[in-house]
């Protein structure tokens, strides 16, 4: 091996091994990261365990550092905390103002995170296929809004069993046990923005909808 070559092997071992610790760096501070995210959203486990299917033990281990974050599982809390995934995992900006859209699969779902911010309202793009019929209500803290892109999309709030179409809104506080998934006929997209304990969307024109139940 000539010394261009040798040298050339020994830049690629650096770059190699930069890239390798800047991975382990950025995965030790998941954790920590997934404890603050679920804390400020004032989630227990059990509610995570609940929303995500992810066992408490599973999570209690992320939250500590003790298991290694995987893909399907920071996708999973991604959706759950209504986070995009780079701020989970702490990904350096670029200096890019745009929002760079990164589709991830959550429970059969397409998702694409449309806000960069954790703590703020977020806004998120679903595609629904139509496997996705079977109704699993859950209710949490916060009010969500969605709007129908396309397609049909059924909606269980509370007592009311409803179907949406394209350009027809829903608003509601999720405290209220819902879901929302396929007609079973055609797939759907549609807009979700959900917004943390104490903030609504300002609706100047309310949506036909019949009224949430009130809970206790």
């Amino acid at each position: 091996m000539n010394r261009d070559s040798t040298a050339g092997a020994e830049h690629d071992g650096d770059v190699n091994g930069t890239v390798r610790q800047a991975v382990a760096d950025a995965l030790e501070r998941v954790a920590p990261r997934l404890k603050r995210v679920r804390l400020q959203r004032r989630l227990t486990l059990t509610d995570v365990a609940a929303s995500t299917g992810i066992s408490k033990s599973t999570l209690s281990r992320l939250e500590n550092g003790q298991r290694r974050p995987t893909l399907e599982l920071l996708l999973a809390l991604s959706q759950a905390y209504r986070v995009p995934l780079d701020d989970l995992v702490g990904a350096p900006e670029v200096g890019d103002p745009r929002v760079r859209l990164k589709p991830g699969r959550v429970k059969g779902r397409t998702v694409l995170p449309l806000t960069r911010q954790p703590d703020g309202t977020q806004a998120w793009k679903i595609v629904i296929p139509t496997s996705k019929v079977a109704p699993q209500l859950r209710a949490h803290d916060g009010h969500e809004w969605i709007y129908v892109l396309s397609g049909h999309v059924r909606l269980l709030l509370g007592e009311h069993d409803l179907v949406l179409g394209p350009g027809e809104v829903a608003e509601f506080d999720t405290q209220v046990p819902h879901w929302f998934g396929s007609t079973g006929q055609e797939a759907a997209e549609i807009l979700s923005i959900f917004g943390r304990p104490g903030e609504r969307m300002n609706v100047r024109a309310a949506p036909h909808l019949p009224a949430a139940p009130a809970h206790g």
